[in-house]
């Protein structure tokens, strides 16, 4: 969909010039006009009357942007923020950013349609939040360390719970451990992949190349992943499973297999969803504060709507949760 800077650039003039001609403005020539009209017929450009509306008054509703609507750790992230916006008197509307460039939740940040916005979505860009944000947009990221105007980072210390999982893991007695990775262009799957391997180097073991398999931080990504390490025919004696919901898929795939967790192989996960503890083996996993975080996000967005200072950047820490999915090597489980 053009934009109103697409309009400026085929016309060749300033984007302020391009928006007095499409509202009828007298001071803009005729001539002017003609041309910018002309590119917004060509372009197919069409007026956003609600986000016109928008930069008169504000709307009181903030928008949370993420990835997938669907599963458990995102409904727990939803609920935090809605009870910060309740509070505050707002509203929220919440959106996938599926579609990528192209998607509603793009549309919502470039063209302002509310007062501000947290984004916790990899597949929104670096370019396209340095292009929205500002002091009268504020934007929350939740999945990448990235300074701008009116941008501020909320993070959970993915890096060290990387390290910590996969130290859980040696310290257990493991010594082949897998890791089954989320999409390659999130941050905090790269960050939970360094912390993995900073233990991994620490205890002097190597990662097997077929045993960095992708999930897509779902739970079928880890169904398929697992499934594809068990048809190599050699199992490592545990998986680091990026996420919690890749680790349930990865339960499936070990049960339909007929290997035994965790007396054949061990499993660690990431998130501590709420279904890591109703499974069995219950899921040992590394906890991170999402109930905190989205509420630290919501809190720090109003503060910048009010006018109020924050810090650039904010990191919440990890705590490892130890359930039954994790033997200890010399230790037969009773499940």
């Amino acid at each position: 969909m053009a934009t109103i800077k697409d309009v400026a650039k085929l016309a060749g003039v300033a984007l302020s010039t391009a928006s007095y001609a499409l509202n009828g403005d007298t001071k803009v020539a005729e001539k002017t006009r003609t041309k910018v009209l002309e590119a917004a017929r060509q372009l197919n450009y069409r007026k956003n009357g609600f986000a016109m509306d928008l930069k008169r008054s504000r709307t009181n509703t903030i928008a949370l942007i993420l990835t997938d609507l669907s599963g458990p750790y995102y409904s727990e992230l939803i609920r935090s923020i809605q009870d910060v916006a309740l509070a505050n008197g707002y509203d929220l509307i919440a959106c996938s950013s599926m579609g990528g460039k192209e998607s509603t939740a793009v549309r919502f940040l470039r063209e302002r349609r509310v007062d501000g916005a947290v984004v916790l979505a990899h597949n929104i860009t670096d370019e396209i939040l340095l292009e929205s944000a500002g002091e009268r947009f504020p934007i929350v990221v939740m999945d990448r360390g990235l300074s701008g105007d009116g941008l501020i980072n909320v993070r959970v210390d993915s890096e060290q719970g990387g390290y910590t999982a996969t130290r859980y893991l040696i310290d257990a007695g493991h010594r082949t451990i897998a890791y089954i990775s989320g999409p390659s262009n999130s941050s905090d799957n790269a960050l939970r992949y360094q912390g993995y391997l900073r233990a991994m180097h620490e205890a002097g073991l190597e990662e097997k190349a077929k045993w960095r398999l992708s999930g897509n931080f779902v739970r079928e990504g880890g169904y398929s992943a697992t499934k594809m390490m068990i048809m190599q025919g050699e199992l490592p004696s545990a998986v680091f499973y990026a996420n919690d919901e890749m680790a349930l898929g990865g339960f499936k795939a070990f049960e339909e297999a007929g290997v035994s967790v965790p007396n054949d192989v061990s499993v660690i996960g990431f998130d501590d969803i709420q279904l890591a503890e109703y499974v069995r083996p219950s899921l040992t996993t590394v906890r991170q504060p999402k109930h905190e975080a989205g509420s630290l996000a919501g809190h720090l967005l109003f503060q910048m709507l009010d006018g109020g200072e924050v810090n650039d950047s904010y990191k919440l820490m990890i705590e490892m949760v130890e359930r039954e999915s994790v033997r200890k090597l010399g230790v037969k489980s009773e499940i």
